[in-house]
Formats: C-alpha cells, structure tokens, sequence
C-alpha cells in the first residue's frame, strides 16, 4: 500500500503527463514530412510496449484514503488536455491544407498520427472526466469526444456499458471467438441505436419526450457540427476532411480498447433474466507500469468497473486469483487484436482457463459464445 502522503508527492504524478511528449512530435512531422511521420504511432504504441518490458509491472495500490487536494497534479493533466489537443488540432487543419511539402498520402499519414494523439489520449482522458460528478470535468469531456465525432459514447458507456457489461445487453463487451474485424463494423452499428435507447428511456421514466432539451444527443450535435464547421472555415474542404479522418483514427482505437478489455468474459447468467452482479474477474486487468502511465491506469480497468467513480491515481490492481491478467500492456495488446488468429491464439486459452477458474459448473457456453442468453431484466 503507497501512503497517501507519498501519493500526494508531485513527483509521483510526473509519469502520467508523458502524453505531452506527444504535442511536439505532431509538430515535427507536419514541418518534415517523409519518414517522421511514424514517429507518433512509434511513440505511443512502440516506445510505450518497449517500456512495459523494460520496467515491469507495478503491482502497489495506492491508499484509497488520499485526500482530493493530494490528487491535483494527476487531475490537472486531464483538466488541460482539451485546450491543448484543441489547439494542436486545429492549428494542424489550418496549417495543413496549404503545406506544399507535404504530398496528399502524407497529409493523410500526418492525420493518422493525429487520430492517435485523439484516440489514445483524448477519448481516455474524456472518460475519465465523464465518470467525475463535477459539471466542468463532464463539460471538458463531452468538448474531447466531440473533436472525434463520437460524443454518443459518453451515453453509451455510462448508461448501457457499466450497468449491462458482460451481458447481451452490451454491445461492446466482445464475444468469446470474435475477430475484431467482425466486432467493429457491428459495435459501430449497435452503440449509436443503445445509448439513443438508453437516453430515450431514461427520458420517458421522466414522463419527457425524446425531443426533450434535455437529451444529451442535442449537445452531442451541436458540439459535433460546430467542430466540422470550424474546421471547414479554417482548412476547406480538405481540412474538414483531415478531421473526420482524424476522428476515424480515434474511433477505431477506442474501439480497439473496448475489445480487448472484456474479450470473452461474461456475467453468469442466474435465470429469468437476472445477472450476476459486475465483479472484478468480469474485465481484463494489467498491471504494467509504462503503459499505464500513459493511459492513466486504464488497464487497471477491473477496479474501474468495481468503483467507476474511483479517481484514475486511486484505481487498485488484483492478482490473478480475482481478475484475469493480460499478458501484455494495451498498446501491444491492441497491434495483437488486428491480426485475429494470433489474437486468438494468445487469448482463447486464457478465456477457457478464466472459465475453468471462476465457473467451474457451467456446462454449456453457447449461449454465452454468442450473447444469445436473455436480456437482462431493466435493460432499456
């Protein structure tokens, strides 16, 4: 157990301002070109993966006593990530455009670049903003997930994911055997119909209609088309279209994370529509040091699903006796997961023996391979 009083050191909370290193690499490669322009995808994934086999595993668990005013340096970098993606992005789409050095497919490669920075910082910090109950951290990440046209996710995730994970009910927990090339294309179909339901739901035990001010896809919108008209005032057609490619980028790396975070794990089904309560072993935990600092202890994502609320410095890790553990930290495990049979290769058996652990008496896991148990009782 780290003290709190050593939680509270700023020092300690150093490591996970590293996604700034980020900003002056998108810099580089929009005023060079050619073959920096791997150096952001080399930064997060490689470099980060390169670093978990270096330094390990932290396996301490912060004390859950620290006060709030012991956490400011690891919130600040979350409060000021939105002005600073802001302004990088849209100083790209404006610089970009009219950059004669740089050739069509490098302006495209350089936008790549960007949907990382997006994606693996920007969608992560917006959800942990989402989970706080204070109004601007909410705000800031509702500004993050419209910069990827995505803002639905914030619905999705707090009212469909947290309460129905590991259940049919929940698009994004991945099914035992399904290629993630299988698990895009319908993840993308499914969240936008469930968090509109979910919200239309949540609206109508309210006895309001779905046109209702009050529906958050109002604000989604409108935040979503005032980021695609700045973005044609500042570059044109050519500067809008950066951005929704951008955007693509980040979607398919959040995705990409949901995957592999729940990847074959369900709640027992106990009969007549009713789940088992979400429990630790029902998300994919990691412990490795590096790409936790980057991803702000998202891996530690067991504990997460356990205390949603539970600020990110906070989050416990388990053993392998109460979550199951990934073999590697998310950066490597997402390169994995695009190359299906591997994928499988690596992750089926730990699937079969996270079974043979936990569930010992179930018998038949059709229904769970295929998400064809009953609904869950409530669900929208």
């Amino acid at each position: 157990m780290i003290p709190a009083a050593e939680v509270s050191r700023p020092v300690n909370a150093l490591p996970f301002w590293l996604s700034l290193g980020m900003i002056p690499v998108a810099f580089i490669e929009a005023w060079h070109g050619g073959w920096t322009l791997v150096l952001l995808p080399l930064y997060s994934w490689g470099m980060f993966s390169l670093l978990d086999a270096i330094t390990g595993l932290n396996e301490d668990n912060a004390d859950l006593d620290t006060p709030e005013g012991g956490l400011f340096w690891y919130r600040l970098i979350t409060l000021l990530w939105f002005p600073i993606q802001f302004t990088v992005l849209f100083a790209l789409i404006w610089y970009v455009p009219q950059a004669d050095h740089l050739s069509t497919m490098e302006k495209v490669a350089l936008f790549f670049g960007v949907g990382v920075i997006s994606g693996t910082i920007g969608i992560n910090y917006s959800h942990e903003l989402m989970h706080q109950k204070s109004a601007v951290e909410r705000w800031l990440g509702d500004l993050l997930l419209a910069s990827v046209l995505y803002g639905h996710f914030r619905s999705e995730h707090l009212r469909v994911h947290h309460p129905w994970v590991g259940t049919p009910r929940d698009p994004v927990t991945a099914r035992y055997n399904e290629g993630f090339h299988r698990f895009f294309p319908r993840v993308l179909r499914q969240v936008l119909a469930s968090s509109w339901a979910a919200e239309k739901a949540m609206l109508a035990r309210r006895d309001l209609p779905v046109w209702h001010r009050s529906n958050p896809f109002w604000r989604y919108g409108a935040l979503q088309l005032a980021m695609l008209v700045l973005a044609l005032m500042l570059g044109g057609w050519q500067g809008m279209l950066l951005f929704v490619w951008q955007s693509g980028v980040a979607i398919w790396q959040l995705e990409l994370v949901n995957y592999i975070e729940h990847y074959g794990l369900t709640r027992r089904h106990l009969g007549e529509g009713r789940y088992e309560h979400v429990l630790p072993r029902h998300s994919w935990n990691a412990s490795h040091r590096a790409s936790n600092w980057l991803l702000i202890n998202l891996q530690r994502h067991s504990d997460h699903h356990y205390k949603p609320d539970r600020r990110f410095p906070l989050l416990q890790t388990y053993s392998e006796d109460e979550a199951p553990q990934l073999p590697y930290g998310y950066p490597a495990m997402t390169t994995l997961a695009m190359i299906p049979p591997l994928w499988k290769r690596v992750m089926n058996p730990r699937v079969r023996a996270w079974r043979r652990r936990f569930y010992p008496d179930v018998e038949d896991w059709k229904p769970y391979n295929k998400a064809r148990n009953p609904m869950p009782r409530g669900a929208a």
